[in-house]
């Protein structure tokens, strides 16, 4: 009975499930608790289908609070948020995580130098491994500004959406710069995350690839969260057994687990 600690309801724009049937959904999966982490993305580029990535907190706040009360008995349910990363956005980052008392945030990097990897114009007309190396790049750019998230999210995101996607990658091939993101977030008491969206991707390993869960626990990384990054009911707990099986390969007895902020430790 694990959690799954990143997922999104309607209150994303890249879902349209509402919030009751994820956590109805969840409480059939037997799962032991979820946390949402709806999409916070300012200033996010326009996009073909008009998203919007802005989020209304305090409705988000009052319909989570209200269904973890009706389904406690049933689910525990914690209050999260995905921040979409971007250097210029720390300030106003941290003056939110000041006024709202998430029990659980994801810093993840989905746009990078005004381009989303989800759409095919950040790989137009250059190398697939220098689009990766940017992403990477990026990251050490997030974190020297801001390091208030509770985990790193999906480290290797970009690799879902690559023209040829994990064929030519490995954590081998970008060992130097990983290695850097890795031992600066150890150093800054920041997690990763196990998403387990690569399998729904069609990598065959999770986000981030599992040599790099291994290089973060061989670097004395100790903080893992496992989510499936759901934004429909299916792929709530997606591979979730995978998971497991790849921790305790990579070293770990436990999973990760935030309330309030703070890290619980739950044994695999």
């Amino acid at each position: 009975m694990l959690w799954d600690c990143h997922m999104h309801s309607s209150f994303s724009s890249d879902s349209d499930t509402p919030m009751e049937e994820m956590i109805q959904t969840a409480v059939e999966q037997g799962l032991k608790g979820i946390c949402f982490t709806e999409h916070f993305d300012p200033d996010y580029p326009d996009t073909p289908e008009d998203l919007d990535f802005s989020l209304d907190i305090p409705a988000y706040r009052q319909k989570l609070e209200s269904l973890a009360d009706a389904f406690k008995d049933q689910i525990n349910v914690n209050f999260g948020i995905e921040l979409g990363l971007q250097p210029h956005l720390a300030e106003s980052f941290s003056g939110l995580l000041k006024e709202v008392p998430f029990d659980f945030v994801i810093g993840s990097s989905h746009v990078v130098h005004g381009y989303d990897p989800y759409y095919p114009s950040y790989f137009a007309g250059r190398k697939e491994s220098a689009c990766y190396m940017e992403y990477f790049e990026s990251i050490l750019e997030n974190i020297a500004v801001f390091d208030e998230m509770d985990v790193y999210g999906h480290i290797d995101y970009v690799v879902r959406y690559g023209p040829n996607q994990n064929r030519q990658y490995s954590y081998g091939r970008y060992k130097e710069i990983l290695d850097e993101i890795l031992r600066t977030l150890i150093r800054k008491n920041v997690g990763i995350e196990l998403n387990t969206g690569g399998y729904h991707y069609g990598l065959g390993e999770p986000n981030p690839c599992v040599n790099i869960i291994r290089r973060y626990r061989e670097l004395g990384g100790e903080i893992i969260t496992i989510g499936a990054d759901a934004h429909t009911p299916d792929k709530i707990g997606y591979a979730f057994n995978k998971a497991v099986e790849v921790l305790r390969e990579c070293g770990f007895s436990y999973y990760t687990v935030f309330k309030n902020r703070q890290p619980v430790f739950h044994k695999l």
